[in-house]
C-alpha cells in the first residue's frame, strides 16, 4: 500500500517509493537526503508538513508532500 507524504499519520514512519513532478523539485529533495528508499518520519503538519530524514527536518506545502509516494513502516 503506498500513499502520498501528506496522508501518512503523524508519528508514523514511511519509506520513500517515488517522487513525482518536475526535475528541480526532484533532485532538491533527492540532495535533501529524501531520495528513493528514504525514511521518513512525519512529525506534523496540517500544512505545512514538517518530516524528518536523517537529522534533518524539512517542511514542506501539501501539493509539494503529494508529490512524495510513501510505504507505511510500522
Amino acid at each position: 500500500m503506498t500513499l502520498p507524504l501528506c496522508q501518512l499519520p503523524v508519528g508514523r514512519m514511511g519509506q520513500v517509493q517515488a517522487l513525482t513532478g518536475d526535475t528541480n523539485f526532484c533532485q532538491r529533495l533527492r540532495e535533501l537526503g529524501c531520495g528513493e528508499s528514504a525514511v521518513v518520519t512525519k512529525i506534523g503538519g496540517a500544512g505545512p508538513f514538517l518530516f524528518q530524514v536523517n537529522v534533518a527536518r524539512i517542511a514542506l506545502g501539501h501539493s509539494a508532500a503529494a508529490r512524495i509516494v510513501v510505504t507505511p513502516l510500522r
